[in-house]
């Protein structure tokens, strides 16, 4: 295999990834609709006993807890890149404040300090600005 071409790589958030895509598609959803109303279809095959109520429980009850570590990778991952993004985007605009680089990881109490900063700089701004429909007198 020459050095320069593209090793395939199956880590857990390549796959977790596509998965969550996979699992979001509308065929997705149809696929787990038709898996149910097969299984409602063949209630009375199986007479609705525990056994034909177990096998629906069973099944959805382990695709959830598969999806909720699947989900919570995917999500984690797109906040880190986002968080990434902003951090680039504040590091490269002169005026902004480095402080509020990797502001995710600040406390509760410093995240509801610098959001108290925010208001009182929206308070301000809104104050100073002119009332809408209003006109300024000029002195001639």
């Amino acid at each position: 295999m020459p050095a320069d071409s593209k090793k395939s790589e199956w880590s857990f958030s390549a796959v977790a990834r596509e998965v969550s895509y996979l699992l979001g598609t509308p065929a997705a959803f149809a696929t787990a609709c038709g898996v149910v109303v097969v299984w409602l279809i063949s209630g009375p095959v199986f007479g609705y006993s525990d056994t034909w109520q177990l096998v629906i429980n069973t099944g959805t009850t382990i695709v959830t807890f598969l999806m909720v570590f699947l989900v919570q990778h995917t999500q984690n991952r797109d906040a880190r890149a986002l968080h990434l993004k902003l951090d680039e985007l504040l590091h490269s605009v002169a005026k902004a404040r480095d402080r509020l680089i990797d502001l995710e990881k600040c406390s509760d109490e410093e995240l509801d300090e610098i959001e108290r900063q925010f208001l009182a700089m929206r308070r301000k701004e809104r104050a100073e600005e002119p009332i809408a429909g209003s006109q300024v007198e000029t002195k001639t």
